[in-house]
């Protein structure tokens, strides 16, 4: 059993996650807006925290920056949303968000990506434990860290695509497009270039999806050679 956050300002949607989560086990703390997740976070240790993007008071990116700035951040976060973009869900990751779900979220894709985020949890609170050799004792709560992105790719699976570099020291824009390229054609490499399952993977709609690919560049075909 896992100790989740669902921060959300839909009464609908704080309800059904509750639910879900509570029949598969879990203890479920609600918040309706970053006031109130603020308040559980200072009062609780999060096993995974659920984070709905938009909110009236603070959004959920910019609360998620003050818990990594703050040094709070130390569970998975998945941020929620129905309206983001590509460039939301990138800069969410950057500060350290765990993982995206777009609005309806599935229940599939919900305890899919809850399953993966707490043993993600797990795996970080046990890796000082299985250390052959410690040079200090690590504090109780130490801060979540997102493996990144880059990381991330290259330990999924041996393939094409799968293990990427990128050159920093270039403008803003240039840096985000490379990452988003080599993002999509790993994605395309592991799906076998089945836009189906990459706009599914992705949370993009297909026809979005396309047109993004023609706009980095992607070659289309790629995937299904690879």
């Amino acid at each position: 059993m896992a100790n989740i956050l669902v921060v959300d300002d839909e009464l609908g949607i704080r309800d059904l996650l509750s639910e879900i989560l509570n029949d598969e086990g879990h203890s479920v703390d609600l918040a309706e807006n970053a006031t109130q997740a603020r308040a559980a976070r200072a009062g609780s240790s999060y096993d995974l925290v659920l984070l709905d993007i938009w909110m009236p008071d603070t959004d959920g990116v910019s609360l998620l920056k003050e818990w990594a700035t703050g040094g709070v951040l130390t569970m998975p976060v998945i941020m929620m949303s129905g309206h983001a973009t590509i460039d939301t869900a990138v800069e969410a990751t950057r500060i350290g968000a765990f993982s995206f779900l777009e609005k309806p979220i599935t229940l599939q894709k919900l305890l899919k990506a809850v399953e993966q985020g707490l043993a993600r949890n797990a795996a970080h609170h046990a890796a000082p434990v299985a250390a052959v050799q410690a040079p200090a004792a690590a504090p109780a709560d130490a801060p979540f860290t997102q493996v990144p992105v880059i990381t991330a790719l290259s330990g999924v699976e041996a393939g094409p695509h799968s293990h990427q570099g990128f050159d920093l020291d270039r403008p803003l824009r240039e840096a985000r497009d490379g990452f988003e390229k080599a993002y999509f054609e790993f994605h395309l490499a592991r799906e076998g270039g089945s836009m189906t399952r990459v706009a599914e993977k992705t949370g993009l709609e297909r026809t979005h999806l396309y047109r993004k690919l023609r706009q980095l560049g992607v070659d289309l075909g790629r995937g299904k050679r690879a």
